[in-house]
């Protein structure tokens, strides 16, 4: 009778130890209860795309899982940040950010590098809306509206602005923004009216490419007012996969080429430049193709003053 007795105490015992130790598991992996961090001080509420956070008001280890360049220029330097793999740092960055630690790529962060960081706020993009709980467990996560195509590039700037406390720092962008617009206006004169500039890119992975108006690129160029080849001309983003029949719609009185800065993207152009239809375009006859960097895919404040820079150089400067 001794012995059943026992039996049953151990039994009933090791019963308690597994609910507790299932009870504890799922505490730890369970983002939604609550972490032992400290509960953030002095923070204030934002509204974004998933509901709200308290972040800090003056966060001093942010990580953001899109680009970081944004944050950067309003002021706030991440700890690190989220990058497109195989691409280098693009040429007008330099000077003006450092390099800041990798958490992966924009669509697959390391969350466990993110937790090891023990960043105070989080700034994702839309596209890891699956993994905000995770994210937000490690400490407060902004969800920003990034879907594709991207918003214009001033609003994604506002919108950084208003979740940071930088609204004045984003509308001093803007402000400058217009006035270098004008300013290329007044330089440029009636010509602004009548000169038709193209954009186009190639690489190996996806073929010739030429950029629609609602493009960033192609809202600066909308902005100043300058004409568009009747194929790039309406609200749209790119066209893809150009064959080289077709090469004629990149024509114009100049033609912006936009590379990825990859070695591979140089070799991918040359061989462009071999075929005949290439040398039957009137902008290359004219000698008016120009091959500009990786700011002319992006949307970030350096790289729209980096387009206005080559606008200025190539379409004022250049006889």
């Amino acid at each position: 009778m001794k012995i059943c007795l026992r039996r049953f105490a151990y039994l009933v015992f090791l019963g308690i130890s597994m609910v507790t130790l299932v009870s504890a598991c799922n505490i730890v992996h369970d983002p939604n209860i609550a972490s032992d961090k400290q509960p953030v001080e002095n923070c204030r509420t934002v509204q974004h795309i998933m509901g709200s956070s308290c972040i800090p008001r003056h966060p001093q280890r942010v990580v953001t899982l899109n680009s970081f360049e944004n944050t950067w220029a309003l002021g706030i330097r991440p700890i690190a940040s989220a990058y497109v793999t195989g691409f280098p740092i693009p040429k007008y960055l330099q000077g003006k950010v450092d390099r800041v630690e990798s958490v992966g790529d924009y669509n697959n962060p390391n969350i466990e590098k993110i937790l090891r960081l023990k960043p105070d706020l989080i700034i994702s993009g839309s596209q890891l809306k699956g993994i905000y709980k995770q994210l937000s467990y490690i400490a407060p996560t902004v969800v920003l509206n990034t879907p594709f195509p991207s918003p214009p590039w001033q609003e994604s700037l506002e919108e950084l602005a208003t979740i940071l406390g930088k609204e004045e720092v984003s509308q001093q962008f803007i402000d400058k923004y217009w006035q270098r617009v004008e300013k290329l206006k007044q330089a440029l004169g009636d010509r602004h009216k009548t000169m038709v500039v193209s954009i186009a890119n190639t690489s190996s992975e996806y073929g010739i490419w030429s950029y629609g108006e609602k493009h960033f690129s192609g809202s600066v160029l909308k902005d100043i007012g300058l004409q568009r080849p009747s194929s790039q001309r309406g609200d749209f983003f790119y066209i893809e996969n150009i064959s080289k029949e077709k090469i004629s719609d990149l024509d114009g009185d100049v033609l912006f080429f936009a590379s990825w800065e990859r070695e591979d993207d140089k070799k991918t152009l040359d061989k462009l430049k071999q075929s005949p239809l290439w040398s039957q375009l009137e902008v290359v006859q004219k000698n008016k193709v120009y091959l500009v960097g990786t700011h002319w895919h992006s949307s970030d404040i350096y790289a729209i003053n980096a387009i206005l820079d080559d606008l200025e150089k190539y379409l004022v400067n250049t006889p």
